[in-house]
């Protein structure tokens, strides 16, 4: 959007914004003709299946050894390493959890389906803006780019990567940060409060805090979406840009 101008003796405009990242001093108009869709939450610790150059056909998700940090870039021998999983040596890392870029949006990743048709190669590394429509987070909004997929979700379906937000049908948590077969809390749902939050590695206390602070303790929430061209802020963390992210609508940011 172009920055106002004021008129006086001379015309003037606000500094010019950056072509990269945002800063918090911004916000997004509500979303208009957008898909309906669902929420859920979880955090397994799992290779992402965005990370398999098979099922993105290009760019794909860098994971991260065990300790959540160094990242493996070397992904055509992937193989080499394998999921935490599945006794393997490539994890989840850190970095995708969500954080807040102010009161009213966030920024974070996700698993997905759709009933779009397509497969993992449409959706994986594509990025999503969605408007919460239900529950306490009801009208903010959030970025996500998908980094894993799931044939276990249902259409339409976005499963928020939230630590602490239950492992689900897989638990790589256990080799990775010796928790209970369960993970941490129920192994579907996770943990039920702030103080839980606690019982997580330190590295992922911020992304398991944002659940109970900007996303007000939300559970499942229901939501409209669209496409979105991904931002800097998501891709430099998982290290994919989709193939056709320059034609994807960009992002309506306002300056404030």
């Amino acid at each position: 959007m172009r920055p106002k101008l004021t008129t006086t003796t001379t015309t003037t405009s606000k500094a010019p914004q950056p072509s990269g990242s945002v800063s918090g001093n911004v916000s997004l108009p509500s979303i208009t003709n957008g898909i309906t869709g669902k929420t859920t939450r979880y955090w397994d610790c799992c290779l992402p299946s965005c990370s398999w150059t098979e099922n993105t056909g290009g760019s794909a998700v860098q994971p991260c050894l065990a300790d959540g940090v160094t990242k493996i870039t070397n992904l055509k021998n992937l193989y080499m390493y394998g999921s935490g999983c599945e006794g393997g040596s490539a994890y989840l890392c850190n970095s995708n959890q969500p954080w807040a870029l102010n009161e009213n949006i966030a920024f974070g990743f996700a698993a997905a389906a759709f009933t779009n048709g397509g497969g993992q190669q449409d959706w994986c590394c594509s990025c999503y803006r969605m408007q919460f429509t239900s529950g306490n987070a009801m009208g903010k909004q959030m970025i996500v780019q998908v980094v894993n997929t799931g044939y276990d979700l249902s259409n339409n379906h976005f499963d928020l990567q939230i630590p602490g937000g239950g492992v689900g049908n897989f638990n790589g948590c256990e080799s990775q940060w010796s928790t209970s077969t369960n993970g941490w809390g129920e192994r579907y749902g996770g943990i039920s409060s702030s103080s839980q939050c606690s019982s997580l590695p330190s590295q992922l206390h911020d992304g398991c805090n944002w659940r109970f602070n900007w996303f007000m303790g939300s559970d499942n929430p229901e939501i409209v979406y669209e496409r979105v061209k991904c931002p800097v802020e998501l891709t430099d963390k998982s290290g994919c840009i989709p193939a056709n992210n320059n034609s994807q609508k960009e992002i309506p940011w306002i300056y404030n």
